[in-house]
Order: C-alpha cells, then sequence, then structure tokens
C-alpha cells in the first residue's frame, strides 16, 4: 500500500499541494487602473514608430539589396542544377536524345555535357522533335541534338 502512495505521489502530487494550489485559485484578483495606463503607452509608443520614416527607407533599401542578392543565388543554384540528360546517342549520325527536366533549350544556347567519361561544351547548332526541326525545347520534351563527341545514356547536361 506504501509504494502506491508513494507512486500515487509521484505521478500527481502529494494532496497537501492540491489543497494549497485550490485554495489559491479562489482568492480573487483586485483589478487596478493599471492596464488602462498600459493601453495608453502602448497607443504612445506605436505613434512615435510611425512617425520615423527614415528607418522604414533603409529597411526597404536593404530589402531590395537582399532581393538582388537572392536573385543571384538562385541563378547560380539553378546553373548547378542539370538542365536536361542523355537518354540515347545514335553514333553513326552523332545526335543524342535529350530529355529536358527544368527549364528550356534554344538554338544558340551552350550546353555541359557530363558523365562518367564525358565533359565537353558545345552550342547547340540545331534540334529536332519527332524529325522536325524547333527552335526551343520546353521541360518534360524530348528532343534531338548533334554532338561533337560521343554521349552515352544518364549523361547530364548543364546549360552555360
Amino acid at each position: 500500500m506504501k509504494l502506491f502512495k508513494k507512486i500515487g505521489k509521484a505521478l500527481f502530487g502529494s494532496p497537501k499541494s492540491k489543497k494549497a494550489a485550490k485554495s489559491k485559485e479562489k482568492i480573487p484578483k483586485k483589478k487596478t487602473a493599471a492596464p488602462a495606463k498600459k493601453k495608453a503607452a502602448r497607443s504612445a509608443k506605436k505613434k512615435v514608430s510611425k512617425k520615423v520614416p527614415a528607418k522604414t527607407k533603409n529597411k526597404q533599401a536593404k530589402k531590395k539589396i537582399l532581393a538582388k542578392k537572392q536573385s543571384r543565388m538562385v541563378k547560380a543554384a539553378l546553373a548547378t542544377m542539370p538542365t536536361a540528360e542523355v537518354t540515347h546517342y545514335f553514333p553513326h549520325v552523332n545526335a543524342a536524345v535529350l530529355k529536358i527536366k527544368t527549364g528550356e533549350i534554344r538554338i544558340g544556347d551552350e550546353l555541359l555535357f557530363k558523365g562518367h567519361t564525358t565533359d565537353f561544351k558545345q552550342k547547340v547548332v540545331s534540334m529536332q522533335i519527332d524529325h522536325q526541326p524547333v527552335m526551343v525545347a520546353r521541360k518534360g520534351d524530348d528532343f534531338g541534338v548533334e554532338v561533337k563527341s560521343r554521349v552515352r545514356a544518364g549523361d547530364l547536361v548543364f546549360k552555360k
């Protein structure tokens, strides 16, 4: 029985502490005029903070600078992500089939082919989708590109 009492005290506290807590809760608190003064002080502080335009101008300038930095960071991050992946290579015509993962590829873009044994840059001279010449290929398109060197399926293509 003593063991159960000890466990009960450990879990729920002693009965004396509950009675003390209940007696404290029953005491009504006195209302004072202090909250009204606090509200007036808060509203005065708000009015003062609105009258300072120099700080807001500085904050806006900092936000613009941060936005420029973030856009540069985003561009740098996108440059490290592969734009496309080689799905097939035709050695007799030196052409590769690419599947675009992100963005788009246009004629005149410089592509970097990277793989286990592949590493070269090349400008896009001609592109075809279903044997029809195109100027732009977008995300999800499979298209053929003439390449100057051998590529392998699984090689990644980066846009430079």
